[in-house]
Order: structure tokens, then sequence, then C-alpha cells
């Protein structure tokens, strides 16, 4: 399948799962929490509020070496907006790709996607972890707090 296919394709509307495809064309699935979707309001509110030289996107698809990804926020400059739209899947990923782990997801998964958008030019991703921590990464590997001058505290 190609992303074109998935979101066109009626039976796959209005699911309670993030749906995404792997590098062979298959949909993968994962179901998502109420809490997760709180957060990613949250999150996308707070990088708004605080990079006001862009916008945030929730469940932001982006075409990756490992197939079309789905970040659960991204935050995109003007510049990214400018060059790209709103293309979907996104060709390139943009300036930060956010994922909120769920219970279904291992950290092997989690690294992975990491990889995955930072390959396809994330500068930062940034993994929540249900105990309230976030990690962060850019190419040279993990990083001790972003670069992106954004301080999250998640609520409880």
């Amino acid at each position: 399948m190609q992303w074109s296919d998935v979101i066109n394709d009626p039976s796959l509307k209005n699911l309670p799962f993030k749906i995404e495809l792997n590098r062979y064309g298959k949909i993968e699935m994962t179901p998502a929490s109420n809490k997760h979707g709180r957060l990613q309001l949250f999150l996308g509110n707070r990088l708004e509020q605080n990079l006001k030289n862009g916008e945030t996107i929730t469940e932001c698809s982006i075409q990756t070496t490992e197939g079309v990804k789905v970040a659960d926020v991204a935050w995109c400059s003007k510049d990214f907006i400018a060059r790209h739209g709103y293309e979907t899947p996104y060709s390139q990923a943009p300036e930060v790709c956010v994922e909120i782990v769920s219970p279904f997801n291992s950290r092997e998964e989690m690294l992975k996607k990491t990889q995955c958008y930072l390959e396809a030019g994330a500068g930062e991703v940034w993994i929540v972890w249900e105990n309230g921590l976030i990690d962060y990464y850019d190419a040279s590997g993990k990083i001790e707090k972003s670069k992106m001058n954004v301080e999250i505290h998640l609520p409880s």
C-alpha cells in the first residue's frame, strides 16, 4: 500500500488506532488512550506557544526508509511549511518530531523511530515516556535537553 491508499480508504477512517505503513507497505496499528490524546494536545500547544516561528501538527505522516511513520506531534518552522506545505506524507521530517510511548511500544521500536525521523531530516526527536520523563535526541545521539528553548513539564 501507499500512504494515499491508506488515507483514501473509507474502511480505515475513524479507527481508534494510529496507523503507519512499514517498509513493505503493510499497515501497522497502535491503539491510543485518552491520556495519549491529551498529551498530544498539551505538547502541541506548548510547542506552538513557545516557538512562534512555526506551527505544530498532530499525527504528522513522514516518509522514512522504514515506511510512513506518524509522529504524535511535530513542529514545523515557517520555512519548512513554505517548502513542503501540507504534503502527505512529508518527504522530509519536520524540525521536531515527538513520540508519546504507549504501553504497546517497545524501547527498541522507539529508538528505531527516532533513527528514522533523524535520517529523514528532523533536528530533534522527543520520546515521552509514561513515567513523565522525556528523552531528547539529535543527530549526535541522546542529548540532555532540547535545544529548541522549550521547557516541558507534563501534566499529571
